[in-house]
């Protein structure tokens, strides 16, 4: 026996999307017959007399078409990561070469340091020691 009222009874794929479009459309333009006006699948689902799960489990192209709506598409969803994760490649390969700059940097500054010691080293050696004598500096004509 067929329920009174309802449209959830069995019925075409065809037929039923088509009630689902036509509940997402009479909810675009106002004239829901639940009185919904926020665009979700739940509201479209019941607008239609249906279960979410049923438009989920098979009728992805309406849920994609109540995404959209949303303006929550979900290719443009990912085509949005997927520019911000080449964004994001593009800053850590940066930073990987700022490193690898730095890295040499800190080498370079060490060994200059290690003379530096060890120049200090020899300067300290001269000033504690009065039997050292620095010696002028010889200049050769050219």
């Amino acid at each position: 026996m067929k329920p009174k009222g309802k449209s959830s009874a069995y019925k075409p794929a065809d037929i039923r999307e088509k009630e689902l479009r036509l509940a997402l459309y009479r909810i675009q333009k106002g004239r829901a017959h639940t009185g919904e006006t926020k665009i979700t699948i739940a509201a479209v689902a019941r607008e239609a007399g249906v279960s979410t799960a049923l438009i989920h489990n098979h009728y992805p192209g309406i849920a994609e078409a109540i995404r959209d709506s949303q303006g929550r598409s979900s290719r443009a969803i990912r085509d949005v990561k997927h520019q911000e994760l080449i964004a994001e490649r593009k800053k850590s390969a940066a930073y990987r070469q700022e490193i690898e700059e730095l890295r040499c940097n800190v080498a370079s500054l060490a060994s200059m340091n290690e003379v530096l010691v060890a120049e200090n080293g020899v300067l300290k050696a001269k000033i504690n020691d009065r039997k050292i004598v620095d010696l002028p500096a010889i200049t050769r004509p050219i």
